[in-house]
């Protein structure tokens, strides 16, 4: 049986606050790689990169080399594959977690095991991970959605406005090019259109952008929904739409499950034996 090509490839996330995020094994993959390629949202945290290992070398020139993204992301893609080719261990580090919203690692790691290469993914503090703890939500209490600003935009979706609504990337929100590094003001208003299908227009927003330094507070801007195009967009910027409705007990379910408690001797008098989750969602 033949061996294994000897490259290989570990794409890991930095998290998303320098020095703060990165996760022992991601360290020690990085620290024991031939080469590092590096994605990263801050100047520094190459540098900061550049403490772990010699050889350190920066994707985000390839941004710079076309209007494309897509493009962009496909020469990412092919430089660091070249090296697994050549037999050697290859790490690339994304900010964040470099399993959400990143087209590159994905696509890297598919085509490297399509090759007979070893790949594989570690994952780092996200974005979503930072909005989760500065924001104080649990997704389990009412629930919690989250899509691309664009694709929520342009696909049907069927939103639920008694769970919280999470819009990544509103920074492109309306790009059908792939060659936009921002949006405008007539682009958001189509926006606030969609989501005043769902929600007031003096319903209350979230602008969001988690910390990626040790120092300062992330920014949490609240603003009504019908605002949103007047307001500072960044390419990083996240929008949280939380519940506008209570949620609707499905009476139904509720007495048929009553039911199956009953014959099995677990009725209950009070909600001790009902989820929180439910009973919260029950009484807002």
């Amino acid at each position: 049986m033949d061996s294994p090509p000897a490259g290989q490839l570990v794409c890991v996330g930095t998290g998303m606050t320098l020095a703060s995020h990165l996760t022992p094994l991601s360290r020690s993959h990085i620290e024991t790689a031939d080469v590092v390629f590096s994605l990263m949202s801050h100047g520094l945290v190459e540098k900061w990169l550049a403490e772990m290992h010699p050889d350190v070398r920066s994707l985000q020139p390839y941004y710079e080399s076309g209007p494309d993204r897509l493009e962009s992301y496909r020469r990412m893609i092919e430089t660091m594959l070249v090296e697994v080719r050549r037999g050697l261990r290859v790490v690339g580090a994304f900010y964040g977690h470099p399993g959400v919203f990143a087209y590159v690692p994905h696509k890297a790691i598919e085509l490297a095991r399509r090759e007979g290469f070893h790949a594989h993914m570690e994952p780092g503090v996200s974005a979503e991970d930072c909005l989760i703890a500065d924001l104080g939500i649990d997704p389990g209490r009412v629930g919690y959605q989250q899509y691309e600003a664009t694709q929520f935009m342009i696909f049907e979706r069927r939103v639920d406005p008694a769970a919280y609504l999470v819009l990544w990337q509103i920074g492109v929100a309306g790009d059908l090019t792939s060659s936009r590094f921002e949006t405008d003001r007539e682009r958001l208003e189509v926006l606030v259109d969609v989501l005043k299908s769902h929600y007031p227009g003096d319903h209350e927003v979230v602008l969001y952008e988690a910390l990626t330094l040790p120092v300062g507070k992330p920014r949490i801007d609240r603003l009504p929904l019908e605002d949103l195009p007047q307001a500072r967009i960044h390419l990083y910027t996240t929008l949280i739409v939380p519940p506008g409705q209570a949620l609707v007990r499905n009476q139904a379910v509720v007495e048929r499950l009553s039911g199956i408690a009953k014959q099995r001797g677990q009725a209950r008098e009070d909600t001790h034996g009902t989820p929180i989750a439910a009973i919260e969602g029950d009484s807002r």
